[in-house]
């Protein structure tokens, strides 16, 4: 039985107390003294023993009441905190100020592959394989930068914390492990807490419902998945959905724009890079978004850009998920499923020597191609209903409305950069008219909608000039519906080296 001995403290009453015990011959396996109370764990005391020896306690002076108890505070707090540190999926541990692990949670244990008894009183030093690990915690006060180790030939992240006694002088310290995949969960969390599936793709047409019943069939499927389509039609958005609606929609979903970075940072966003492999990098290295995606989805948009250098390190990691980083020496296995996407066509990319055939091959196992907005005109204006009503609520503005001539408008518009296009000239409108209608004057489309006229006669310089011009046009407007010399080739009745030299001649791409 556990019993709490409430006083009144003086000096010398934990003596007395424990010597009534004695004196009953009651072996005493536990004590915790926290005035203005003493706890005691005497396992053969029962509760006519309690009575008694409430009685006679009682007796002693400053003894106010004596309650049996079902746990000691101590052990509670021990319970309680083995608990927590049990439920934690990172590696957790503290060590003293010596440098030597005294606890640790079962994922420090599983990481470590020791037994928890080999672990416990081992160093810092031989658990991480960094000697110089612990003179660095002594100098930085037992807290440091967050830095890179490994631990059994696995990257971690380490994060310390410094322990203080009620002085003020440093006891230790603990010490978290992340691995890049828990960090990855993490940051797919905060970047994509908003994205959804297949029902944030806005649209009823055929053509867009055909596409998600597609869509939905390949999200399930564990492939590489290539989508084309032109800009602004909404790729990353399919992207998203694919993920969502596959078995990898709880694990994390990164997006590299291959366009939007020189070829070395490309490189290192997507492999990461070990400690010291460039002037201005981490100290400990950094991981890449193929270590953080550990068992969910990397996107890589406008994967068409993607410089020579870095398609063969991306075709290395396709074939069997393996991959060094940027400095690193250590192969790095981890389980990814690519979605690309391009607004370029790649077979003429690779006809022209501009991307890797195999890489092709490899990355278009499946394909979607999205419809551009010109192609699927039910969609326009309930599209601009959702973007006008968005644009409101942004704005601060009441609701407002297209007029008939607007909505006519809008249906004879090209949108050469379809959705995107489309919400900003609904953004554009709203924020710069002044009227709860929207007119045909307040779209800006005058200069997208004017069609293009001939040339007058007196324009024209020569027969041969005349008619490379409306070479040009024509394969300029034909272009945005069959955007592939190929596709564009069979449009014309024409062979596809013809079409792929004007289109070269032209500048049209």
């Amino acid at each position: 039985m556990r019993i709490d001995v409430f006083f009144a403290d003086r000096v010398g009453i934990a003596q007395e107390v424990l010597a009534e015990l004695a004196r009953r011959s009651l072996n005493v396996t536990a004590v915790e003294v926290d005035p203005p109370h003493i706890f005691i764990e005497a396992p053969a005391l029962d509760q006519g023993g309690l009575d008694a020896l409430r009685a006679q306690l009682m007796q002693v002076d400053g003894v106010l009441t004596v309650e049996p108890v079902g746990m000691l505070p101590g052990a509670q707090r021990r319970l309680y905190l083995d608990a927590l540190l049990a439920s934690q999926p990172d590696p957790i541990f503290a060590i003293d100020e010596a440098g030597t692990i005294v606890v640790a949670n079962s994922a420090t244990v599983a990481a470590s592959g020791l037994s928890e008894s080999s672990l416990i009183g081992s160093s810092i030093q031989n658990l991480t394989g960094k000697p110089e690990l612990l003179r660095q915690l002594v100098d930085g006060g037992y807290h440091l930068p967050v830095c890179e180790v490994t631990i059994q030939r696995e990257p971690y992240l380490l994060e310390t914390m410094p322990l203080h006694e009620i002085g003020g002088r440093v006891a230790g310290a603990v010490m978290t492990l992340h691995t890049p995949s828990r960090i990855g969960e993490r940051m797919s969390a905060l970047q994509n807490y908003d994205a959804g599936g297949f029902d944030t793709i806005l649209g009823s047409s055929p053509e867009i419902v055909q596409l998600k019943q597609r869509a939905a069939r390949m999200a399930m499927v564990d492939a590489p998945l290539l989508i084309t389509g032109e800009t602004g039609t909404g790729k990353e958005l399919l992207a998203h959905a694919c993920h969502a609606g596959s078995n990898r929609r709880g694990q994390p979903f990164f997006a590299l724009n291959c366009a939007a970075l020189p070829e070395n940072l490309a490189e290192s966003e997507l492999f990461g890079y070990a400690a010291g492999a460039f002037t201005g990098a981490l100290r400990g290295g950094k991981p890449g978004l193929l270590e953080l995606a550990d068992g969910g989805t990397v996107f890589l948009d406008e994967v068409g850009e993607m410089p020579p250098y870095l398609q063969a390190k991306l075709l290395r990691f396709l074939n069997d998920g393996s991959f060094r980083r940027v400095g690193g020496d250590r192969e790095l296995k981890v389980n990814v499923r690519i979605i690309s996407a391009t607004h370029r066509a790649l077979e003429d990319m690779v006809s022209s020597g501009h991307f890797r055939q195999d890489l092709l091959f490899r990355l278009n196992v499946l394909n979607l191609q999205v419809p551009p907005l010109r192609e699927r005109p039910g969609d326009i204006l309930p599209l601009a209903q959702f973007f006008l009503s968005r644009a409101c609520t942004q704005a601060s503005r009441a609701p407002m409305r297209l007029s008939p001539a607007a909505s006519a408008a809008m249906l004879g518009n090209p949108w050469v950069g379809n959705i995107r296009q489309l919400q900003n000239v609904i953004f554009r409108a709203v924020t710069m008219t002044e009227r709860n209608i929207i007119h045909v004057e307040d779209l800006e489309l005058a200069q997208e909608a004017t069609p293009t006229h001939p040339a007058e006669a007196g324009d024209i310089v020569s027969l041969d000039q005349a008619v490379a011009d409306f070479e040009r046009n024509l394969l300029q407007r034909l272009y945005r519906e069959y955007p592939s010399s190929r596709r564009l080739a069979k449009r014309l009745g024409t062979s596809h080296t013809a079409i792929a030299n004007r289109l070269r001649r032209y500048g049209i791409a």
